[in-house]
């Protein structure tokens, strides 16, 4: 964290501060949300609560009430600071990155029809710490990208390996849970392009899982998808080049935000470049 310039955490608030991010498992995964460690604090007194979602402009959390809380905060004129904590992926060993975003409680209602857990409304009192900008920012800047770039690809050259941190060309395509070795041509939010020994006719068509390494942090992922073309390797009849077309609905927010990063990081000259060097 801490990575983004000032310019770019200004730019995410704008465009993306009205936007909810909701606290699946995946996103729990991807923000590193240490959920033990996430309180919120009225007066001088701390609650467990639950992230359920939150956005730049405020948060819903799900809290037990039975400790006194409701009368807490009635005292309070409804006034509440949120304690958020997040695992430092830059620093795997290191601190935690810890803050407190001031708010105040519009509106509470029964958790699942609940007597003891209800869902609390958080509207900010300011603009949060720009860690949180950041965190939620690169979530909603993937997504927004995954469909506004997913018809582009990016060509694996060398050059082009290493700004997207991939740590080899040479995967893992599991086909009806069976691993077979092959190697990546092309990747995007979408889509892969794959060169793997067998019979074209008769992989296409079928379900599989493409799995992803990266490194700075180490991290892989598994995205599901379907082969639905292929074209011949010359020279090599018991090789096939294939397309699989991944399952949105399961592509994971990390791979997201790793494709993402690089279209952020790397111009489209750099871009042009490299698929210029790889057509060579």
């Amino acid at each position: 964290m801490g990575n983004l310039t000032a310019q770019k955490i200004a730019s995410f608030y704008e465009r993306y501060k009205g936007i909810d991010v909701t606290f699946t498992k995946d996103m729990l995964q991807v923000t590193g949300l240490v959920t033990e460690q996430v309180h919120l604090k009225c007066g001088s007194d701390f609650w467990p609560c639950v992230l359920y979602t939150t956005s730049f402009e405020g948060a819903k959390v799900i809290a037990n009430v039975k400790s006194g809380l409701i009368d807490k905060l009635q005292r309070a004129n409804n006034l509440v600071s949120l304690r958020l904590c997040f695992k430092n992926s830059e620093m795997e060993k290191g601190n935690p990155v810890t803050f407190f975003v001031s708010g105040r409680v519009l509106g509470t209602a029964p958790y699942k029809h609940s007597d003891e857990v209800c869902m609390f409304t958080i509207q900010y009192t300011q603009r949060p710490p720009d860690d949180l900008i950041e965190i939620v920012g690169r979530i909603l800047d993937a997504n927004v990208n995954s469909t506004k770039r997913r018809g582009e690809r990016i060509v694996l050259t060398t050059d082009n390996q290493k700004k997207l941190k991939l740590l080899s060309k040479e995967t893992v395509v599991f086909i009806q849970e069976v691993p077979r070795r092959c190697i990546l041509r092309e990747i995007s939010f979408s889509n892969a392009k794959l060169i793997m020994m067998g019979v074209a006719r008769f992989i296409v068509e079928k379900e599989a899982a493409l799995r992803f390494d990266f490194d700075d942090p180490r991290e892989s992922f598994l995205v599901r998808g379907t082969f639905t073309r292929s074209e011949d390797v010359e020279g090599k009849k018991e090789m096939a080049a294939l397309a699989m077309k991944f399952d949105e609905e399961q592509i994971p927010m990390g791979y997201k935000i790793r494709i993402n990063d690089y279209y952020s990081n790397v111009s489209a000259a750099d871009r042009n470049g490299g698929e210029a060097d790889a057509a060579g």
